[in-house]
């Protein structure tokens, strides 16, 4: 029998814990995508009349706050553990999603929960980045990343279907409230699995002691605290970590690509919508084959490196050289309004643009779990939370400018908007590759690495 086959698979049951709980994540930051015409439909015709400048700003404003709290939560995570500061966040981000349902017509009431709401949703990922750090082994963590990060993928999807379906059986009037406080409920039930199944590698009964050696068979020595599992150095101060070029690296990688994940989030509908004149029960279908076709690239791109690993590879290189391969394939989003174009393509534009959005979004989502990856590849466990809520600011900070952009362009130049907005997202992550790989090569080994 071989050694993968007795070492137990306890970890993978953690790892199904931060799929829901990142699917429901996404699920509830989806919503606000798919009531975006109503809230823009003219009053004269029962909506909000919003302008999509003014739905820039409500997702604008979310998307600051989350980037905000994220650094902070980072830090707190690495503070209280992440048992408890998961279980916090999402009480948050859900009660705020429900809580969204009473704000009226009135986009400062809607700007003033959702950012509410942002601070919840912003302690998701630092959590569960840190728990992938210290249930995995390096060659494993992309792969585990890879498969929590698909639950962005599956949240989106069920959004697609479930939101359009409130307007549609609600009516757009009911149907908003309805979607938000249903998602927000959801999360609540989580709750339940985490506090019973959850507990750091050294207080878990279920793990045994051949699976627990296993996961830190790559620490230099292990130190368990009363909270969680720690490498070597006990304590990297939060300034510190400014200073490690890895930092950087991170940094811009999550600045210069996460806004055109949130860009496909919160103007994919409106895409569709405005290019193709879909309504909102034909948005559907494609935006739910889009979600579905990125859980592929998540999952594939997480286990990239980890066949490079396995035929010898070392670890760096095979995460860069994955992420390399993988930052070509957005480059196809450059041509989605050329192959979009009805007049010279007719129905088929639609199935062409649909497509070339699913590789961007694959790829994104492949880039995405590398990139998580190379935090707990570069920094000791008791840092993983900090510095992904350092990533996780610069991400929300570029995904501001991409929305304001988006919105900017909707309102002023509507006919080259989605032009300018695909070129910019086929265009930035080579970018953030050669900027990654200045930074790595300037990297250090700190202290229990």
């Amino acid at each position: 029998m071989t050694e993968k086959k007795t070492i137990g698979r306890y970890r993978w049951v953690i790892v199904t814990l931060l799929l829901f709980s990142t699917t429901i994540n996404y699920m509830d930051r989806n919503v606000i995508g798919y009531v975006k015409e109503f809230f823009c439909t003219p009053t004269a015709k029962g909506g909000f009349g919003w302008t999509d400048s003014q739905y820039s700003y409500v997702t604008s404003f979310f998307t600051a706050f989350y980037a905000g709290i994220t650094i902070i939560a980072g830090w707190v995570i690495d503070k209280i553990g992440t048992k408890l500061g998961l279980a916090l966040s999402l009480i948050i981000w859900s009660f705020f999603s429900m809580v969204n349902a009473f704000a009226g017509s009135s986009v400062v009431a809607h700007t003033i929960v959702r950012s509410l709401f942002g601070i919840g949703e912003a302690g998701n990922f630092p959590a569960s980045i840190k728990t992938v750090a210290e249930w995995f082994p390096k060659k494993e963590r992309a792969l585990a990343t890879g498969i929590f990060n698909s639950g962005s993928n599956i949240g989106a999807m069920i959004a697609s279907l479930f939101v359009p379906w409130c307007l549609i059986h609600w009516g757009g009037a009911e149907g908003w409230k309805m979607a938000y406080i249903i998602c927000g409920a959801v999360g609540l039930f989580w709750l339940i699995f985490w506090f019973a199944i959850y507990a750091p590698p050294s207080k878990q009964k279920m793990l045994s002691r051949e699976e627990f050696e296993y996961i830190n068979s790559d620490d230099l020595a292990i130190h368990a605290s009363a909270s969680e599992d720690v490498a070597v150095r006990e304590k990297i101060p939060w300034g510190e970590l400014f200073r490690f070029p890895q930092t950087w690296a991170f940094f811009w990688g999550k600045f210069f690509t996460d806004g055109i994940w949130w860009f496909m989030l919160f103007w994919l509908p409106d895409y569709l919508k405005k290019q193709f004149h879909m309504t909102g029960h034909q948005v559907m279908l494609p935006t739910f084959i889009v979600y579905g076709i990125a859980i592929f690239g998540s999952t594939f791109g997480g286990n990239l490196p980890r066949i490079m690993i396995n035929k010898g590879m070392a670890i760096d290189k095979a995460r860069m050289r994955a992420m390399f391969l993988i930052a070509i394939f957005p480059m196809f989003l450059i041509l989605t309004q050329y192959f979009g174009n009805v007049a010279h393509f007719g129905t088929n534009a639609p199935i062409f643009a649909v497509i070339l959005i699913c590789i961007g979004a694959a790829a994104h989502q492949a880039w995405s779990a590398n990139l998580f990856t190379t935090v707990s590849d570069r920094f000791p466990k008791i840092a993983v939370g900090s510095v992904t809520g350092i990533g996780g600011l610069a991400g929300g900070v570029g995904g501001v400018l991409v929305q304001l952009l988006a919105g900017a362009l909707n309102t002023h130049v509507p006919q080259s908007a989605y032009l300018i907005m695909f070129v910019i997202s086929g265009s930035v992550y080579m970018i953030a590759w050669l900027i990654m790989r200045y930074y790595l090569s300037k990297a250090v080994t700190i202290e229990g690495m």
